[in-house]
């Protein structure tokens, strides 16, 4: 899928993702899309938290 995305590409994102977000807010947004792509591979493989 990105195949074709090298290092620099990579950088110009990742300058941009900072110049919208800026520092203080980075680490937030890491962490909700850390537990989002969490949440997506749970649901993925069929697991779930609630016990009913």
């Amino acid at each position: 899928m990105f195949r074709g995305i090298g290092l620099t590409e990579i950088l110009i994102i990742a300058a941009v993702i900072l110049l919208i977000f800026g520092g203080k807010k980075l680490p937030e947004f890491a962490k909700g899309l850390g537990e989002a792509i969490r949440e997506l591979r749970k649901a993925l493989q069929g697991k779930d938290d609630s016990k009913e």
